[in-house]
């Protein structure tokens, strides 16, 4: 049984075994656009399951950081995920040109 279902709906109020879930209704913004900056390009080469040999990071930003990101992200009509990624993978490039790789 996961945590936190305990045997209590959301009201507090306990329930039965066989009365039904209700359905998650509302839009989840987050993992939409999480899910969004995990899906392939068509440009890239993927794997069946398509996440390919993508490694997933955890990124925690300060506030002001986390707002300028969503800022910029929304001006290039792009996730802040992608956008962070984009920076990423473009600082890797010019690591390694400086180091001659």
């Amino acid at each position: 049984m996961p945590i936190g279902s305990l045997g209590r709906s959301k009201s507090g109020r306990h329930r039965d075994a066989d009365e039904p879930q209700p359905a998650e209704t509302s839009h989840d913004e987050e993992l939409t656009s999480y899910l969004a900056a995990l899906a392939p390009d068509a440009d890239n080469e993927t794997t069946a399951s398509g996440f390919g040999s993508a490694q997933v990071y955890q990124l925690r930003l300060q506030l002001m950081a986390n707002e300028q990101l969503k800022e910029l992200a929304a001006e290039r009509q792009t996730s802040p995920q992608a956008l962070a990624t984009e920076w990423v993978m473009q600082r890797l490039e010019w690591e390694a040109r400086q180091r001659g790789h």
